[in-house]
């Protein structure tokens, strides 16, 4: 079956650029923006040979799995870009839901649960399913804002710093070309929400619903430090806050997250 918008993201004016195979499907969107593609514009494949994830590590899609990039380019200063990437979060658990839910009425068993990682991640069981990047570049006086999104549909990839886990090794059979259809729609509602930036306090609260570890104690490693404490909440910046154990509050712009202690965690 090939790869189509769902109906919603067709009738919406976005449109889609299909490969059989690819190195990056952010590089792809990033490419074609140099060269004057401005979207709203979709580009897909079922099999990425030079993906990266955030902090630039490799992340494969072999055969089966969805890697997907939305290239739109906007108006929007680039720490009001960064807020995206929880829209992203938000519309990928929507179309996860839906193809879960589906597969649950067939085997007549429950759906699926899916939490939200600080900052662009999926979890399923506490592993990792989806990973999420944003790259942008100003062009002609516009952000080009490219949001990645990689899901394990098939196969998950193995050593990664949070364990990793596919739709098929959770029961869920479905393809990447259908969770693609329902990715698209969903992305216009979430997208919609965000609003340049304008509705991220209703993605917040979306987004702390489903927010995983919220109320727990969290490690982050930034660089050679890490930080511990208890996760309370994201800020309307999207920043990470952690109170520590002397009672302060700390803002967190970028890390790696892990639930529990550094040491049991494996954070150092």
């Amino acid at each position: 079956m090939p790869f189509a918008l769902g109906s919603r993201a067709a009738s919406t004016g976005y449109r889609l650029v299909a490969f059989e195979q690819t190195g990056s499907t952010n590089a792809e969107a990033l490419a074609r923006a140099r060269g004057g593609e401005r979207g709203p514009v979709w580009f897909v494949t079922t099999e990425q040979t030079a993906g990266r994830g955030r902090r630039n590590r490799p992340w494969s899609a072999p055969r089966g799995n969805l890697a997907a990039s939305v290239l739109e380019a906007l108006d929007v200063a680039p720490p009001i870009a960064a807020t995206l990437g929880f829209a992203a979060g938000l519309a990928t658990e929507a179309a996860l839901r839906q193809v879960s839910v589906e597969a649950a009425l067939r085997a007549r068993s429950q759906p699926l649960k899916y939490d939200l990682k600080w900052p662009n991640d999926v979890l399923a069981g506490g592993k990792k399913l989806v990973g999420i990047s944003l790259d942008a570049e100003t062009v002609d006086d516009r952000l080009a804002i490219v949001v990645g999104i990689g899901i394990n549909v098939v196969a998950a990839p193995t050593a990664t710093p949070t364990p990793a886990v596919s739709l098929k090794a959770l029961g869920i059979e479905t393809s990447a070309e259908t969770l693609f259809a329902a990715l698209s729609d969903s992305w216009v509602e979430f997208r919609s929400i965000w609003d340049n930036g304008r509705g991220f306090a209703e993605i917040r609260r979306l987004w702390l619903e489903r927010a995983a570890g919220r109320g727990g104690n969290v490690a982050i490693q930034t660089g050679r430090a890490v930080i511990e404490g208890t996760f309370e909440t994201i800020d309307d910046a999207g920043c990470l806050i952690v109170r520590t154990g002397d009672g302060r509050k700390m803002a967190i712009t970028a890390g790696d997250v892990y639930f529990g202690s550094a040491a049991s965690m494996g954070a150092v």
